[in-house]
């Protein structure tokens, strides 16, 4: 009897250990994680191939086309002005228009095929009319190994983002550090290039609606820490990289200049969110970026964690990280301090500011 109890407790502290150092380790891996509270933790697919995918490649399997998911027409383009990334283009339904980093333009040659393309589905140059006030002779179009003849603005192939459910979408913005929603020239569309607020978008502060969420769903968005400066987003920041703020000091903000957040009622160990519904409407996700496309923090539990929503989410030292939607511009700090249970993070992934 003692002999089966000293071999399970050794096979269980085994399995801690293994976990423990999956989620330590100085690596770009993805590990499935759980709600607090829920029964079982998601699975853990295996690593995308740098195109941003979540369950891209294990969701669809081989089965797929080597040409990715179906083309449509761009037809009329516009261009939305004044979103968080500036003036953005898209096709006529408003579906946000993206570039991606591993392209080139000169000459146009695109790097998504097969899997890629199915979570990036390429825009045909059918029917595309430039936007009024630019120049249509950026467009241009691409010939696939399919025979498609893929958009061009500037050389730069472009694509729409399977996770876009509607007009106005922008999440495929930054994913994996090498998608981007493409500016009317063709760029990078960036945060700060285009002032004001968008069609439709009010400027008054939030409803209160409530308190005591936890997540500061219910304040005034403005109930936070304060602004730190609204400094302009620098178009080559990395994905992460450090800022010195004038009342924190060091604190991690994304590749747009936006600060990021730890919640407290997380858990890094074993790795689970407490944010959850409509506490990600204020809190969005950090999604993944490349070990590559950091500069100044830590690596040391670097991994992405697989929601059990579908999510993927970055983590430094395995505690998930966020925005705060009411952080209008960058260098904003609204979301310190929030509910008592949100703060900055610093370049080690510790909390900044948080009580001791």
């Amino acid at each position: 009897m003692r002999n089966w109890r000293d071999t399970a407790l050794a096979a269980t502290a085994v399995a801690a250990l293994l976990t423990l150092t999956a989620c330590g380790q100085d690596e770009g891996d993805r590990i499935g994680g759980q709600s607090v509270g829920a029964a079982a933790p998601a699975g853990a697919p295996g690593e995308g191939a740098g195109y941003g995918g979540k369950d891209y490649g294990g969701a669809y399997g081989s089965g797929a086309a080597s040409s990715g998911a179906a083309s449509t027409p761009a037809g009329q383009l516009a261009v939305r002005k004044g979103t968080a990334n500036g003036d953005v283009l898209t096709d006529a339904e408003g579906r946000t228009l993206y570039r991606f980093d591993k392209d080139s333009a000169d000459p146009p040659k695109s790097a998504c095929e097969g899997d890629c393309a199915t979570a990036w589905p390429v825009v045909s140059a059918e029917g595309a009319k430039a936007p009024a006030g630019v120049d249509s002779a950026l467009l241009g179009a691409l010939t696939r190994p399919d025979g498609t003849k893929q958009l061009t603005v500037d050389g730069w192939p472009m694509y729409r983002y399977a996770k876009d459910t509607k007009a106005g979408d922008t999440n495929g913005h930054g994913v994996g550090g090498t998608w981007y929603a493409a500016a009317p020239d063709g760029k990078k569309a960036a945060a700060g290039a285009s002032p004001g607020p968008a069609a439709g978008e009010g400027g008054g502060d939030a409803a209160d609606d409530g308190a005591g969420d936890g997540y500061g769903g219910g304040s005034d968005e403005g109930s936070g820490g304060g602004s730190g400066g609204g400094e302009e987003a620098p178009a080559a920041r990395a994905g992460l990289s450090v800022r010195e703020d004038p009342k924190l000091g060091e604190i991690v903000v994304d590749g747009e200049g936006r600060t990021v957040y730890r919640f407290t009622k997380d858990s890094a160990w074993p790795m689970k969110t407490a944010c959850t519904g409509a506490c990600l409407e204020k809190w969005p996700v950090v999604e993944p970026v490349a070990k590559a496309d950091t500069e100044g923090i830590t690596t040391k539990g670097y991994v992405t964690f697989e929601r059990p929503d579908g999510k993927s989410q970055q983590t430094i030292d395995c505690w998930p990280l966020y925005t705060f939607a009411g952080d209008k511009k960058p260098g904003d700090t609204n979301g310190q301090g929030v509910g008592g249970t949100w703060y900055a993070v610093s370049p080690d992934g510790k909390l900044v500011g948080a009580p001791k």
